[in-house]
Order: C-alpha cells, then structure tokens, then sequence
C-alpha cells in the first residue's frame, strides 16, 4: 500500500517566554481527520536562540491510489 503524506506549518506566538499556537491546531487535525487523513505526528525543528521553536509542523498521511 502507498500512502501519501501532507504537512501543515503552524506558527508559534513569540511573548516573552511563552510560545503559543497562532491557530487553534485541534481543529486542524479534527478537519483533516474528516477529510480521510491520519494524523501522524507533531515536529518541533530545531530551537532557536533562546531553547524555543517559531513554528511546528502537523504530520499527516492517507493511503493513495
């Protein structure tokens, strides 16, 4: 079986020490979900100047033709 993979980039709020989502990422995977995609994985590459990720990245794969 093949499978075919989809990745979404989510952009994380810079304020002060904290880094939050700027979308409501549970939504994401619930609308993905609906469409037929299996929700794989959270990435977080490699941290910035001060330990922290600007963005993460939603994994997600659905078998193909």
């Amino acid at each position: 079986m093949k499978y075919e993979y989809k990745y979404v980039k989510i952009e994380l709020k810079n304020a002060f020490w904290t880094n939050k989502p700027k979308e409501a990422y549970h939504e994401i995977i619930d609308e993905h979900a609906r469409q037929g995609w299996r929700f794989v994985q959270i990435f977080a590459p490699a941290t910035s100047g001060y330990g922290s990720a600007s963005y993460f990245e939603l994994i997600f794969e659905k078998a193909s033709d």
